[in-house]
């Protein structure tokens, strides 16, 4: 599961989204089974077999319960450890931990495997690396890694004095984790304090620390249940937070903090009493305007109010009750509103700040059935617009004159390209993203008057890179219904298109969440090793538009299933593949995804990795005590109260549709501190497939013990999560080297 998240990257967020992109650590709507599910197309001997030791097997112990006059029996219901959020329950626990031993039974037979994917992965990461410099409010900003450090060392440099100071060393505050992220961080307006907030164990509960740059000094921990992010106030005696539910994983309130006093005296700027909606809060790109908001995936009820002054009356943008999206940015005098008002695809319009009624309005860019906008910034040159056209990307400028808007011209046609890393509202220029998937990530700083790309980094790749030897390519292949479904490619050049390479194919697909065409130094590793890599940009996402998200969710849900399969079905069709050549790979909603088309097609699939998967849909959004359902209903339906929604969802649940037949060979993982998708819903998975599966293949499952829905936070271990992850994918395609 996952929820939309308000843009508030802020300076922490524009940092780590560098360091993401440069170090890669995933018409009937009812399932339609065939009677016979053959697995001919690979010979049995060549199918990954279970390991000669006993497979953990759960206990089936009775449990059922009545929908809408349907009995439902759920003989893993005790996996949910009834204590949760406290994990405890001795059985449960054993069950895992006996899961995790027999994958390390699994990982052990082939560690050389293993090891060596390891090493290719870290030999292409720089062991010393520095970001490109980011300017805000008189300091330049940058973090560096240390050879065999796993974590960032982040430096700041006074731009009048040219002095420089460590203010946040990760690696010494992750010293005695296993498991350790920076949620944010925020410098106070006048330089002297930094606020931060860091996870411990996965769960997602920040502890809120502050510290003294003068002095150096780090104060007690302030507040140990809230959201990642936190933002001053414009004096600097304020600090802006998500209050989180003691009992579940779901923002009680944005409060305001005094510095010096004390916390039971802060002062709650909004609550949300409707479990349906989520809270958020973002700051405009101008450092003017607090953004207040509570929706769910479809809507926002926006307010705003002087950063100066947030004790304020707000000023109110849209209500629940216009049922619109609004994103928003302000510059001289105006609010920049992003809204799906009058057009799915979302329209661009300006108001006074001092007349923000509706009526009030102007359109400054029409919404469109050409073009997508996705996402708003502002800067004193002008509004930067992230838009999808055609499915693919493009950024425009429009200035706040009359003068027509230009696009920024990048050097290849298939690319992922999107604004980063800009603090400063006052820049002449503007910094962006760029990749594809041959292209390794890039940074350039886009001039607003010239209109030129001055490249300021691109990943490097120590043991060697030579685009050349890659192709990429984009392919539209035809879904069942007749809706072209786009398909990104890349392969190495040297790699026959005859039905004879092995595929790996991946997809999320869901919460409008589109996937660009990016590159991946470790996926290198398998382009090397004869794979052919492909994204299936199935409906659920927003490459095609927002049209393209509503036309997978849903009652149209089995849309983005029907489009996985059907992509493969093409892939096929173009010598691509053959059929039981394909490893599919996704994760959260996208690892539902995978449990869908295994049920759907196994006979398609060589190997699966579901990651933290999303895969008992109906029991979580059964469960309203879990602090992401009710606001999920909006995505998926609400099978409490609507017997449609419950027979939709219960039709393509992946958990409920498991039955005796054969199966390929999966690995699945989980995070026992997951907040997003319970670590019970891989178990559960898991205990019935085995139950149930007719074949002896291989079926594995990995918890890590101390994270959450993002596994290993060091990077190294997030590459020795991934080299398992390949090693199992080799191993079920015959590859040991």
């Amino acid at each position: 599961m996952s929820s939309k998240i308000l843009r508030n990257a802020g300076l922490v967020g524009a940092l780590l989204i560098l360091w993401y992109i440069f170090e890669d650590p995933y018409n009937t709507y009812q399932v339609s089974y065939s009677e016979e599910i053959s697995m001919a197309n690979i010979e049995p001997h060549k199918r990954l077999k279970s390991l000669p030791e006993p497979a953990p097997v759960a206990n089936r112990v009775a449990h059922s319960y009545t929908q809408h006059g349907v009995v439902v029996e759920d003989p893993y219901f005790w996996l949910k450890d009834q204590s949760y959020p406290k994990i405890d329950d001795k059985d449960v626990l054993g069950y895992v931990k006996a899961e995790n031993a027999y994958f390390q039974t699994f990982i052990s037979e082939h560690q050389t495997t293993v090891d060596t994917l390891f090493n290719e992965f870290k030999g292409r990461m720089s062991e010393t690396d520095t970001s490109v410099p980011i300017i805000d409010n008189g300091y330049e900003y940058r973090y560096e890694f240390n050879k065999g450090s796993e974590y960032r060392t982040w430096i700041r440099k006074n731009l009048l004095t040219n002095g420089e100071q460590v203010f946040l060393d990760l690696q010494v505050l992750a010293k005695g984790q296993d498991y350790f992220v920076l949620g944010s961080f925020a410098v106070s307006p006048d330089n002297t304090l930094l606020a931060y907030t860091v996870d411990t164990d996965g769960s997602e509960y920040y502890t809120l620390y502050i510290k003294n740059l003068v002095t150096g000094e780090t104060y007690p921990p302030m507040h140990d249940s809230v959201r990642e992010d936190i933002v001053f106030t414009s004096d600097s005696q304020g600090i802006i937070y998500q209050k989180l539910f003691a009992d579940r994983w779901a923002t009680r309130s944005v409060n305001l903090h005094i510095l010096g006093t004390d916390i039971s005296n802060d002062k709650v700027l909004q609550e949300e009493l409707d479990s349906e909606y989520s809270l958020g809060f973002s700051v405009t790109a101008d450092d003017q305007w607090l953004v207040l908001s509570a929706g769910n995936n479809d809507m926002s009820a926006v307010s705003v109010v002087p950063l100066a002054s947030v004790l304020d009356d707000p000023l109110i943008l849209s209500t629940k009750a216009q049922q619109i999206y609004l994103e928003v940015e302000h510059a001289f005098g105006h609010f920049y509103i992003l809204t799906n008002d009058t057009h799915v695809n979302r329209r661009l319009v300006k108001v006074p700040n001092d007349q923000v009624a509706y009526d009030n309005w102007l359109t400054v860019i029409a919404g469109s059935d050409e073009q997508y906008i996705e996402s708003i910034s502002a800067f004193a040159q002008g509004l930067a617009l992230s838009l999808s056209r055609n499915g693919l990307g493009a950024i425009h400028i429009q200035p706040y004159t009359d003068k027509d808007g230009w696009d920024v011209l990048f050097p290849e046609k298939l690319y992922s390209a999107y604004l980063t890393g800009n603090a400063d509202f006052a820049s002449t220029f503007f910094r962006v993203s760029y990749e594809s998937m041959v292209t390794p990530p890039s940074i350039y700083d886009v001039d607003f008057t010239t209109q030129s790309l001055s490249l300021r980094k691109q990943a490097e790749l120590p043991t060697g890179y030579d685009k050349t030897q890659y192709v990429t390519t984009r392919l539209m292949a035809p879904s069942r219904d007749g809706v072209a479904v786009p398909i990104s490619i890349v392969h190495h050049k040297d790699t026959p298109i005859d039905g004879s390479a092995p595929l790996m194919l991946y997809a999320y697909g869901a919460y409008g969440v589109g996937m660009s065409p990016y590159f991946s130094k470790s996926r290198k590793s398998m382009l090397d090793r004869g794979f052919i890599y492909a994204i299936a940009h199935t409906r659920g996402g927003d490459e095609m538009g927002y049209q393209w998200y509503l036309d997978g969710k849903l009652e149209k849900r089995q849309n983005a299933f029907n489009d996985f399969v059907d992509v493969a079905q093409y892939l096929i069709q173009e010598s691509y593949t053959r059929a039981g050549n394909i490893s599919i790979q996704g994760a959260s909603a996208g690892g539902k995804m995978m449990g869908v088309v295994t049920v759907m097609a196994p006979e398609l699939w060589r190997s699966v990795v579901l990651g933290v998967p999303f895969v008992d849909v109906l029991n979580t959004m059964l469960d309203e005590s879990l602090p992401l359902t009710p606001p999920e209903w909006s995505e998926w339906g609400n099978p409490l109260t609507d017997k449609k929604a419950f027979e939709l969802i219960r039709s393509y649940s992946p958990y409920d549709n498991i039955i005796a037949r054969e199966y390929p060979p999966m690995l699945v993982t989980a995070g026992l501190n997951d907040p997003r998708v319970t670590y019970w819903e891989p178990a559960k998975w898991t205990a019935k497939m085995r139950h149930l599966k007719t074949d002896n293949n291989l079926l594995i499952m990995r918890t890590n013990m101390s994270a959450g829905h993002y596994a290993n936070s060091g990077r190294y271990g997030k590459l020795r999560d991934l080299a398992e992850e390949y090693a199992f994918i080799l191993a079920a395609h015959g590859l040991t080297k």
